[in-house]
């Protein structure tokens, strides 16, 4: 790792922190490298030569507390930690800014691979591939089989109404990034309100449930799920929805977006569904709607950023194809609420 600090984590600042509130954790100098940048929560891989720990802190000049809540992830991942559900052991939490300049959470460092594209999977095969996706199923299962108020997650969310508020924020997200026509969204949009199916009891939802979300050990089994920062509580079937949605192909050359549905082995959409039908005794006759959801929430997400690039606001590779890819979600949107 380089001895330069990187952006937003001072090693001497959060040694001396931890040996105040975990004295012996840390046998040395720290030294950190970041993971993972840009428009999620930073994390980094911090060491003292021999142990490893991972820290979690928001983007760098943060504004919106609610949307990077270092203290409702750190919550949910101690309250899984002894279910089945695989999550990395957390450390500590310090809402201390004077510590590193925001709120932050360490847990242990977890080996694994998350898979963000069919390419990454095409050296395992399509037999493992096969068993790492179904395994995503299953965790999924696992996940949404916790009680919520059993593991103090009984008030984690407002599960009444989830379905009518997240389709009314995803339009207001929508409306604040308009500066083109957009045909059929609006459509999209106004279909998903008729369509609102009525949601089964609620659970713990992770909110952006996808393979590379996941670390898959040597073994292809799933060593942890990473990325809480979306989870509530609300309707199960929109994580799978998502999942689905994640899983069917994108006949878009060299996408920007990442999905792994072109890899050899990746069971079928279909399949992903009764496998968690049959894994979870839920009803998911009304999946077409949660998977042009997932496609409508996806399109409005690529419009913000396309929004952004327009702006000059986004630079960086992949984000000047990002606008053209839009219809295509809207279109995939629409297919599935039609045709179910």
């Amino acid at each position: 790792m380089s001895t330069v600090p990187p952006p937003g984590l001072d090693p001497e600042q959060l040694r001396a922190h931890l040996d105040r509130v975990r004295p012996g954790l840390v046998a040395g100098p720290l030294k950190a490298r970041l993971i993972e940048g840009g428009r999620s929560n930073l994390t980094y891989v911090v060491t003292d030569g021999t142990g490893q720990w991972v820290v979690r802190r928001p983007p760098l000049g943060h504004v919106l507390a609610t949307a990077h809540d270092m203290k409702r992830e750190h919550r949910v991942i101690s309250a899984l930690h002894p279910t089945a559900v695989p999550v990395p052991e957390p450390v500590l939490l310090c809402e201390d800014e004077s510590v590193l300049g925001s709120p932050f959470y360490v847990m242990e460092y977890v080996a694994g691979t998350p898979y963000r594209t069919a390419e990454q999977l095409a050296p395992i095969g399509a037999e493992r591939t096969r068993a790492a996706v179904l395994a995503l199923v299953d965790t999924l299962v696992e996940l949404h089989a916790v009680d919520a108020e059993a593991v103090g997650l009984g008030d984690f969310g407002r599960p009444d109404g989830f379905l009518d508020r997240q389709l009314r924020r995803w339009g207001k997200q929508l409306d604040a990034s308009r500066n083109r026509d957009l045909a059929g969204i609006d459509e999209l949009h106004a279909a998903l309100g008729r369509a609102l199916p009525v949601s089964p009891a609620p659970t713990v939802v992770h909110g952006d449930y996808r393979l590379d979300n996941v670390l898959i050990g040597d073994d292809d089994r799933i060593k942890a799920v990473l990325d809480w920062e979306m989870s509530t509580l609300g309707d199960p079937l929109t994580d799978l929805g998502l999942l689905v949605m994640y899983s069917a192909k994108l006949e878009v050359a060299d996408s920007p977006v990442s999905t792994t549905a072109g890899a050899a082995g990746h069971p079928s959409p279909a399949e992903l569904i009764e496998r968690y039908a049959a894994g979870s005794g839920r009803d998911t006759s009304a999946i077409s709607w949660y998977t042009a959801f997932a496609w409508f929430k996806l399109a409005v997400i690529l419009e913000g950023i396309h929004y952004r690039y327009t702006l000059g606001q986004t630079v960086g590779a992949g984000f000047d194809r990002i606008g053209e890819l839009v219809p295509v979600f809207i279109e995939h949107g629409l297919t599935t609420l039609q045709e179910g």
